[in-house]
């Protein structure tokens, strides 16, 4: 007997209509970056390992859950992405395009982590970047895109949280606070914590384990901390915020997963899914990340979103369904084939799903097949049809009554039915 494979541990297989409906929400966040200037960037799945440590050697990722490929003899150790903002400084530190340089993209990430609800170890985020500018409107132009397409898909339930590491001095005097305060602490943080300090005292702030909870609630915030430049920066980026209407929680601890963030920090959480796991998308800046990679030193600011959480959130809304069936016609032939194979080639060519059986089914065989392809229409042709030159049109949901058409005003017919003229609509 031979051995029956499953999807590996931490994967999982998306089959229709759920991976229809993924591919729309992708291809509806591109959309939403186009209409605000930004253009596709598709990174490698794999790039050396020194990209992705410039994450920050402190980080979980880094440490414990990049997927490592074999050595090959005189080749640099490379990894699978497990981000792809690394990827994308990488880009432009090589290629040097103009700036700013505002970039989407959308594919998957792999972290070796503990499988649970909306966490993978492959998992798909779709994200944006703009490099080359330190604006603090660029900050907010990043949020608005964000934000704008968690309305479009009809999510009501996300809050956005703020916050700024700082940078330069004043960030430096905030660790050095941080640091003085949690060693005061030791006997009483966790042994992950006190392992993580030794490296990075603001991955501490990000511990959600419960004997930290205590010691991080009372540790001093960055924005006591601000530098003049700093603070003015955070306060333009409030400022925008406020313009666009886009209400926002100041998270004084909020210092999300990554060592490369600076000054504006900031992520959205859906009040639909438990707490421990409602984190559908963030991001921030990372000004010093391109040089650190061997380019320029530009500013960069951007952010992820999690394209399982945030399907998880829409179920949880009730938005963004899955799409009601791949095609909107369906061909019934019930004399040899021919009729059928033509009408789906003509309508598809035209802009309208279309689909048929095959085999030589009987004609009651091809109604239920229509019925459940989800079709709206169908376009039934028997020997009678054939012999006029027409086609009998069936609507298959909202009622409505069968009738005859000339076989060359088919076209014409079926827009009329399923209202109007079929242009694709990744939003549809």
């Amino acid at each position: 007997m031979a051995d029956t494979f499953q999807a590996p541990r931490g994967t999982r297989d998306i089959l229709a209509p759920e991976s229809e409906r993924w591919h729309r929400l992708v291809a509806l966040f591109g959309e939403t970056a186009r209409r605000a200037g930004y253009r596709a960037v598709i990174p490698p799945m794999f790039e050396d390992l020194a990209v992705f440590q410039r994450v920050g050697e402190s980080t979980e990722v880094v440490r414990k859950e990049m997927f490592l490929l074999a050595e090959r003899e005189g080749e640099a150790r490379q990894a699978l992405r497990p981000e792809q903002t690394a990827s994308v400084c990488r880009i432009f530190a090589q290629h040097r395009p103009a700036t700013p340089w505002k970039v989407f993209y959308a594919g998957s990430n792999f972290r070796y982590e503990r499988p649970q609800k909306g966490r993978y170890r492959q998992f798909d985020q779709v994200g944006a970047e703009v490099l080359g500018t330190d604006d603090p409107d660029v900050d907010v132009e990043c949020i608005a895109l964000a934000w704008r397409f968690y309305q479009r898909i009809g999510l009501t339930r996300v809050r956005l949280l703020l916050n700024s590491l700082g940078d330069g001095e004043g960030r430096a005097a905030y660790l050095e606070s941080l640091r003085r305060y949690f060693d005061g602490h030791l006997d009483r943080l966790s042994a992950q914590s006190r392992e993580t300090l030794a490296t990075n005292p603001l991955r501490v702030l990000d511990s959600k384990r419960p004997e930290d909870a205590e010691i991080v609630a009372g540790a001093p915030t960055m924005v006591e901390h601000l530098s003049a430049e700093d603070g003015a920066h955070f306060a333009r980026v409030r400022a925008g915020l406020d313009a666009l209407g886009i209400s926002y929680e100041l998270a004084p601890r909020l210092v999300r997963g990554l060592d490369y963030y600076t000054r504006t920090t900031f992520e959205f959480a859906s009040d639909a899914l438990d707490a421990a796991q409602n984190a559908v998308g963030g991001g921030g800046r990372y000004d010093g990340l391109v040089a650190d990679l061997g380019g320029p030193s530009v500013a960069g600011v951007g952010f992820a979103l999690g394209v399982d959480r945030i399907l998880l959130a829409c179920d949880a809304e009730g938005v963004f369904g899955p799409p009601e069936g791949a095609v909107e016609v369906f061909v019934i032939s019930t004399v040899d084939g021919t009729d059928a194979l033509e009408l789906c080639d003509a309508l598809r060519s035209a802009g309208i799903g279309a689909d048929r059986a095959f085999d030589g089914r009987s004609m009651k065989s091809q109604m239920k097949a229509a019925d459940r392809s989800g079709a709206r229409v169908a376009v039934i042709v028997g020997e009678d049809e054939r012999r006029a030159g027409q086609v009998s049109l069936r609507p298959l949901r909202g009622g409505g009554e069968q009738s005859t058409v000339p076989r060359a005003d088919v076209l014409a017919a079926l827009r009329s039915l399923l209202g109007g003229d079929r242009a694709d609509d990744p939003g549809r």
